[in-house]
């Protein structure tokens, strides 16, 4: 999808309407920001000195929410991957006024226009965030990464760590980053295709700032450093997991596969994308076949993402395994806990367990009580950007009604059917029955509402 700028405005007057509709926080109420000033002033006394490793972190350039920073030695055939997770835990005291807050948000909500984050800045941007401007407390996971790729977690600690530097996506070059962080990748890779995990990372698509006051509706693609740097969040993730399945306690990241139904309207799909899947291959080979460089790929890679039932969040339960279909993997979220409330449980927990130590109750309890919040929070995020991209789609189609687009009929719903169009990513519902999956039609825009954030089309 092309660039477009917003020169009329409607994106940001829509994205002050969004904000209005699902009433996303503008701020923190003056006893938590008060709170999290003193917090932040709290120092550390049960952290071990870790300031001697060269800790640096890979993020967004424009990040300051940095959850994570890494350093990586070579130990026989072995790597390990010292993985430092900000320790917001040390400063959120629990049921204190920073805590409840933050258990009213759930996550932190991204808008192109700004964020409305878990915690406040004078903690998730400034004391808590692994930036290189000084020491800062964090919790150090160590995982050993064998040659198949295979990960165990070797040993936790809170340390007082001092990343070299904030390295980005977009202008890291290997001289900048540790020896073995591209084996490392590479060995999380072959394991994945051994376990038949099929992860789905396409382009995101993204409404962003340019220059002026004006947005742009893009493609923003997936980047190898991107890419690699997610491998040693997962080698972290898959390690915790296991730590945690073993001592029979947890929270899990779980997600079922896409059932019959939904793969059968991902074949109506490719064939909107001219794509050329195989009666008899399965999806998941089909899916790592796909190259995001190649735009109707990326698209389709989307769609798989959206045909997937959804992830959620399950305790431990003695007669589940739980399990991660995308994943292939028991599966757990510890890695990003400025951004997910329910990180900075699975991080305390897994920190006790190896040293020895039971589980804090209040994490016990946590565990509980944190999928039904986490649901909230993810649906609500989900809700946000689907609001954002359909603001956008009208705001790229503004003007073209009208015009006529190829289109193939993807499901049949209870009120009519949906499209997806052949040469852009948009997906539309359209009321009616004469049309099977499968059916190929011509369709003509209607409306493309940019007050409303819709679009609107017609049989031609």
């Amino acid at each position: 999808m092309k660039a477009l700028t917003d020169r009329d405005n409607a994106l940001t007057r829509g994205l002050a309407a969004i904000r209005a509709k699902f009433q996303v926080p503008e701020g923190f109420p003056p006893e938590v920001e008060a709170a999290a000033g003193q917090a932040a002033a709290r120092a550390p006394t049960e952290h071990t000195d870790r300031t001697a490793l060269p800790f640096v972190t890979l993020d967004p350039a424009t990040s300051t929410d940095l959850d994570q920073a890494f350093h990586i030695e070579r130990a026989g055939a072995d790597i390990l991957l010292r993985y430092a997770i900000a320790d917001i835990a040390w400063f959120v005291e629990d049921g204190g006024v920073i805590d409840r807050e933050a258990w009213n948000r759930g996550t932190t909500l991204y808008l192109p226009d700004g964020k409305a984050g878990l915690y406040p800045q004078s903690l998730s941007e400034n004391a808590a965030s692994l930036l290189p401007d000084g020491p800062r407390p964090a919790v150090i996971f160590t995982v050993r990464v064998a040659p198949d790729g295979e990960v165990r977690l070797d040993g936790a600690e809170r340390a007082i760590i001092h990343s070299r530097a904030k390295l980005a996506y977009d202008s890291v070059t290997d001289a900048d980053l540790p020896e073995g962080f591209a084996d490392l990748a590479r060995r999380m890779h072959i394991a994945e295709a051994r376990r038949g995990a099929a992860r789905v990372d396409p382009p995101e698509q993204q409404v962003e700032r340019v220059e002026g006051d004006g947005y742009a509706l893009t493609f923003r693609p997936y980047l190898a450093s991107e890419e690699n740097n997610a491998a040693l969040s997962l080698a972290c993730n898959l390690a915790i997991a296991d730590a945690l399945l073993a001592h029979h306690t947890g929270l899990f990241r779980v997600m079922a596969a896409p059932d019959d139904q939904a793969v059968n309207r991902l074949r109506h799909t490719a064939r909107a994308f001219r794509l050329d899947w195989p009666h008899s291959m399965p999806l998941k080979e089909f899916e790592r076949s796909l190259r995001a460089q190649v735009p109707a790929e990326a698209a389709f890679m989307l769609a798989i993402r959206r045909a997937g039932q959804g992830a959620s969040y399950a305790p431990y339960a003695p007669s589940e395994t739980p399990w991660h279909a995308a994943m292939a993997a028991t599966y757990a979220h510890a890695t990003a806990p400025l951004r997910r409330l329910a990180d900075r449980y699975v991080v305390r927990a897994a920190l006790a367990l190896a040293n020895g130590e039971p589980v804090p109750q209040a994490v016990t309890e946590a565990f509980a009580k944190l999928p039904p919040v986490m649901a909230r929070a993810d649906a609500l995020a989900g809700k946000i950007d689907r609001a954002v991209i359909d603001l956008a789609e009208a705001v790229m189609l503004h003007g073209r009604e009208g015009e006529t687009f190829a289109a193939i009929v993807t499901d049949v719903t209870t009120q009519g059917f949906r499209v997806q169009l052949r040469d852009l990513p948009v997906v539309a519902n359209l009321k009616g029955a004469a049309a099977a999956p499968g059916d190929r039609l011509t369709l003509r825009l209607a409306a493309a509402d940019t007050l409303a954030g819709t679009i609107a089309f017609a049989a031609a």
